[in-house]
C-alpha cells in the first residue's frame, strides 16, 4: 500500500512539473525581448526558400526553411535588427534569396523597366488615338467631275442636232 501511495505521488509531481514547465514556455512569449511568431513572420516573408523556387520563407515547410526561421527567432532574441539579418541571408547565400531585390546597381532596372514601358506605351496608345480623331474629323475632299475636251462636248452636240 505504502508503495502505491508512493507512485501515486511521483505522477502526480511529473504532471506539476510538466505544467510548470509549460507555464514557463508560455510566459516567455509574452515578455518583452522574446520574438513571437509575428517578429519572425515579419522578416521571414522578405526571404525566399532556398530550396522550394518562389517561396517565401513564412509559408514553406521544409526543414530548411524551419531551420531558417529558428535562426530569425534566435538572432531577433541576441538583439539583432530586422536589416542586420537581412544582410546577413544576403552575404551567406547571395540576392537570390531576397523577395524583393535591392534597388541599387543592375536590380534598379526592376523597378524602372515597368514604369518605362508603361510610359512609352501610354504615348503610343495617345498618338494612334489622336491620328485616329484627326482622320474622322478630316471632310473627305469634293472631288470635282472631269473635265470633258471641248472637242468631244462640241461633237456630241452636233450629233443630238442631227437626230433632232
Amino acid at each position: 500500500m505504502r508503495n502505491i501511495k508512493r507512485k501515486l505521488l511521483l505522477v502526480l509531481l511529473t504532471i506539476i512539473a510538466s505544467f510548470y514547465a509549460v507555464s514557463i514556455v508560455y510566459a516567455q512569449e509574452g515578455q518583452p525581448g522574446y520574438p513571437t511568431d509575428n517578429d519572425v513572420n515579419r522578416i521571414a516573408r522578405k526571404l525566399y526558400c532556398p530550396v522550394c523556387p518562389n517561396t517565401p520563407l513564412d509559408v514553406c515547410e521544409t526543414k530548411a526553411c524551419e531551420d531558417w526561421r529558428a535562426q530569425i527567432r534566435d538572432q531577433l532574441s541576441e538583439g539583432w535588427s530586422e536589416q542586420q539579418i537581412m544582410d546577413y541571408f544576403v552575404a551567406q547565400y547571395g540576392e537570390r534569396v531576397l523577395a524583393e531585390p535591392q534597388r541599387k546597381g543592375f536590380t534598379s532596372l526592376v523597378w524602372f523597366l515597368p514604369l518605362t514601358a508603361v510610359l512609352i506605351g501610354t504615348g503610343v496608345v495617345y498618338e494612334v488615338l489622336r491620328n485616329w480623331r484627326k482622320q474622322k474629323t478630316t471632310p473627305a475632299a469634293v472631288s470635282s467631275p472631269p473635265e470633258i475636251p471641248k472637242e468631244l462636248l462640241e461633237k456630241i452636240e452636233r450629233e443630238i442636232r442631227e437626230l433632232d
